[in-house]
């Protein structure tokens, strides 16, 4: 009878200090950045959080004050948003190796820039989050590196996307950037 107890025990004991032990091993950390979203102009109108996983970046968007209806956004080769228009932030990104063609539904793309369409209510904001195989935050050889030495901007277009037109599926004009750095 005793030791049926001490085995009861060494098991209750057991089942007490095993979970302890597992919740010690935490997720892995992961690298994060959130950059402020900028009108054509000047002025803040919302943020973009990226946050670095083993297979690509999960981006979640915060914007308000744009037209309601269907927007592109595109990674950018250049964390530049200081003109009007935002052209400094160059192309979309792409291995100078590749030059892959637009369009996440084109049979011989995709650029390294493309990312899915969100839509902006009525009330002018929209909260999205997509993930991206295609790029990282960091140096990688199969990747594009959002973090390279003249960094990356995040652009938001005043139309959707048709994922296949080239050279910006009719995106129209650079409306929102934010500088990724």
């Amino acid at each position: 009878m005793v030791r049926m107890r001490k085995l009861w025990l060494a098991a209750a004991f057991a089942a007490f200090v095993a979970p302890a032990g597992y919740a010690q091993v935490g997720a892995p950390t992961l690298s994060a950045i959130t950059a402020d979203i900028v009108k054509s102009g000047g002025g803040k109108i919302g943020s973009v959080e990226l946050s670095d996983g083993p297979t690509g970046v999960l981006v979640r968007v915060e914007v308000s004050g744009l037209t309601p209806g269907w927007h592109a956004m595109h990674f950018h080769a250049v964390a530049d948003c200081s003109d009007e228009g935002f052209q400094k932030s160059g192309a979309h990104i792409n291995h100078a190796m590749d030059k892959k063609p637009h369009g996440l539904l084109n049979p011989d793309g995709p650029d390294f820039g493309e990312l899915t369409n969100f839509f902006v209510g009525a009330d002018g904001t929209a909260k999205a989050e997509t993930f991206t195989a295609l790029v990282k935050l960091g140096s990688e050889s199969t990747r594009a590196n959002l973090l390279d030495a003249d960094g990356s901007a995040l652009v938001i277009h005043a139309n959707a996307d048709d994922h296949f037109t080239q050279p910006i599926g009719g995106a129209g004009a650079r409306v929102a950037c934010a500088v990724i750095r």
